[in-house]
């Protein structure tokens, strides 16, 4: 505060040596008053402004890498799943949160939240203004806000992830938003998964259709409409594949940016050699857990656990096979995903589309 009233000593002193000032019209005298307000004003704020934002992370455990020790959720012990939904994602996360010191947060939709609304205006004017919220001006201070979020909702709801334990945050749908996510918490850890785009789609595409899990769960269990899955199928299929372009490609973007422990999974990998894979992805991490609890977590999981009445066409556990598309999709519906995804197919899976 001391600093603050000598700003005002010296706007005041300014003030009265400009008014008292000889020679000059009373109208340029008050221009150069406004100019010397304007200039004070602006140096108050950004005060205001840099202590505001001091308090914040004198408030905060978690406002650097230890923050774990302290007590809180450690952010160098966040776990993100990003890239697509219908990859494997839940089956991976259901795996990492059975172990020992590992808690899950499924699908916060964070990414989404703030990721969407960021791209859409990036490139216009307006995104440049000091008046929009996460205009680009003002980046350091809201990636600061968005940390705060993120770790204040993870230690009010995970509470058990504190002391150093891990908490995977599951966030498929939310990967438009990754880049946004690693930038606010660049010590945390990343996985991510991809899986091909066509067997994406084909398991969106039945997911879609009436009598499906996703039909029961948003019709009959919840209080979606019917009419929701009244959908052209072929405009469905250029949807997703725009959806998984979307999302995979900011995931991606994330992930060549990301400075942390970082680790690429394939569907196709994880697939066939689940334990040799997992034990790859905590390697990478950084993270160590013994060969036995990683096999535990494994044969729990293992599709061949899953009951038969469970599994199957409509089911949200349909086939778990790899390059199942060939059956599922139409020529047309093929040529639709490859043309829109072909880049991430070329790198990806070495596809000449």
């Amino acid at each position: 505060m001391p600093a603050f009233r000598q700003k005002i000593f010296e706007t005041a002193r300014g003030l009265r040596a400009s008014l008292g000032s000889s020679g000059g019209s009373q109208a340029q005298k008050l221009r150069q008053v406004e100019r010397l307000l304007e200039k004070r004003t602006r140096e108050l704020e950004e005060a205001r402004r840099l202590l505001a934002n001091k308090k914040r992370e004198g408030e905060r455990p978690w406002a650097e890498p230890q923050g774990g020790e302290l007590g809180g959720v450690n952010p160098g012990n966040i776990v993100w799943i990003f890239g697509s939904g219908r990859t494997g994602s839940t089956w991976l996360m259901r795996m990492m949160e059975d172990l020992e010191n590992h808690t899950s947060w499924r699908e916060p939709l964070v990414g989404e939240l703030f990721g969407r609304h960021y791209y859409n205006w990036v490139g216009v004017k307006h995104f440049q203004s000091k008046h929009f919220i996460l205009g680009s001006q003002s980046k350091e201070s809201w990636l600061r806000s968005v940390r705060n979020f993120v770790m204040d909702e993870a230690e009010a709801r995970f509470p058990q992830a504190t002391n150093n334990g891990y908490l995977v945050i599951r966030e498929p749908n939310g990967s438009i938003g990754a880049p946004l996510l690693v930038e606010a918490l660049p010590e945390s850890r990343m996985i991510l998964l991809i899986r091909d785009p066509r067997d994406v789609v084909a398991s969106s595409l039945d997911a879609t259709r009436k009598g499906s899990w996703l039909y029961k769960r948003r019709v009959e269990e919840g209080e979606g409409r019917p009419e929701m899955f009244d959908v052209q199928e072929d405009t469905f299929v250029e949807r997703a594949a725009t959806t998984y372009w979307e999302n995979v490609s900011k995931a991606k973007e994330a992930y060549e940016a990301h400075g942390g422990p970082k680790v690429l999974v394939r569907y196709e990998e994880l697939r066939p050699n689940t334990l040799g894979t997992m034990k790859g992805i905590y390697s990478t991490l950084g993270i160590t857990v013994g060969e036995e609890e990683l096999k535990r977590v494994v044969d729990k999981h293992a599709w061949e656990n899953i009951p038969e009445k469970e599994k199957g066409k409509g089911q949200f556990h349909r086939k778990a096979t790899p390059g199942g598309w060939r059956e599922d999709l139409t020529p047309e519906q093929v040529e639709t995903v490859e043309r829109v995804t072909a880049p991430l197919l070329r790198e990806f899976y070495s596809e000449k589309v």
